[in-house]
């Protein structure tokens, strides 16, 4: 799926799909903590899994964009678990792992 952005304003941006339907949106918050993985004083605010075809192949992909894999990820078949450099946990999955 391919998404552009329907608003944007610096505090608040909506990506639309092809259609033109609004798809995500995304808020600035003035007093933001990172969340930590597995505390829940500082627990995640969002979570997206994304659908790859190879983990393997998507891994390297995430690492060079800055993400991290967290601890407690053992890697299983169908899904590992990531942090984007904010602090925000995400997945990348593949079909097995749905």
């Amino acid at each position: 799926m391919s998404l552009s952005r329907q608003e944007d304003t610096g505090d608040f941006v909506v990506l639309q799909n092809a259609a033109g339907a609004p798809v995500v949106a995304f808020q600035r918050v003035d007093d933001f903590r990172a969340p930590r993985w597995t505390d829940s004083a500082r627990p995640q605010q969002m979570h997206i899994d994304v659908m790859v075809a190879d983990l393997d192949t998507a891994e390297p992909q995430v690492l060079a964009l800055g993400a991290t894999l967290l601890d407690g990820s053992d890697k299983p078949i169908g899904y590992r678990v990531y942090e984007d450099p904010v602090g925000h946990p995400f997945c990348l999955i593949t079909p097995e792992g749905a």
